[in-house]
């Protein structure tokens, strides 16, 4: 049975795909965006978040490692994030909501950090959850090997898929890496017949034109009609870089009437 190393299950959410979800985050990421709103995500291994203004110093975490993971403060200042789940495990917290998938549409979305990089178990879950009659979605990058996608195409019902910019140099000042494999991953995933949603984080001053919009248009125009999701930036999970005393960057939040106008690049 395939180990993964998961930072987090949420149960009952509506933003990760159609219907009420639950929405299962994978540690491990190969991109560093800037504008990051889960930073835990991003290092493979377990990590100890520390909230300093919630800490009464009672000593009891003092002794406390990243291996810890069932460790609970109850101030919540600290807290182990990632922990080793074996496929099963998953599966079980994934059905305890199958009669609201069932209602709702809905169903579980893999997501990260990078999902796709421990393939080996999201292979695994993706064909235990299929064989449950559950609906599943992988939200990713898609800066992995296109032989991944392979390996969970027949298993997979829906891709969220990301496109964060569309100029590869400014693609790399910001992610970390070009967006050559992202991109044709992309063609070939259409070219597969799957069913794709595409996702646009919009940030201030990096690719909110309507001029980026209209290069994401027209990359996007031979696999017309496409599902597009732009989603704002906001500033919720900056706290979590001072929990693991990373460095952070703030970007302003677009507003509605921007937001508006980008929109109606793809109508």
């Amino acid at each position: 049975m395939k180990k993964a190393t998961i930072f987090d299950i949420q149960r009952n959410s509506f933003v990760d795909g159609p219907g009420i979800r639950t929405t299962v985050f994978f540690k491990g990421c190969n991109l560093r965006c800037a504008w990051c709103h889960n930073p835990e995500s991003q290092s493979a291994k377990p990590q100890i978040m520390f909230y300093s203004d919630k800490c009464t110093g009672c000593g009891r975490c003092q002794n406390v490692t990243e291996n810890d993971a069932d460790f609970i403060c109850f101030n919540g200042a600290k807290e182990i994030c990632g922990k080793e789940y074996n496929s099963d495990e998953v599966l079980n917290e994934i059905l305890k909501d199958k009669a609201f998938y069932e209602n709702s549409k809905g169903g579980v979305t893999f997501s990260g950090g990078e999902c796709m990089l421990q393939i080996d178990f999201l292979c695994e879950i993706l064909e235990k959850c299929k064989e449950n009659g559950i609906h599943t979605a992988v939200d990713t990058a898609g800066n992995v090997p296109w032989e991944y996608f392979e390996r969970i195409l027949k298993h997979t019902d829906l891709f969220l898929y990301d496109i964060k910019l569309f100029d590869r140099e400014k693609h790399k000042r910001y992610t970390g890496a070009d967006n050559k494999v992202i991109l044709d991953n992309l063609k070939k995933l259409f070219e597969a017949g799957a069913n794709i949603c595409i996702r646009i984080p919009i940030i201030c001053g990096v690719n909110d034109s309507v001029g980026e919009m209209q290069r994401i248009k027209s990359f996007l125009q031979p696999y017309c009609p496409v599902k597009i999701e732009l989603l704002p930036y906001h500033s919720l999970g900056t706290h979590k870089y001072d929990a693991l005393n990373m460095v952070k960057h703030e970007f302003n939040v677009p507003d509605e009437k921007h937001m508006i106008e980008l929109k109606s690049v793809f109508e």
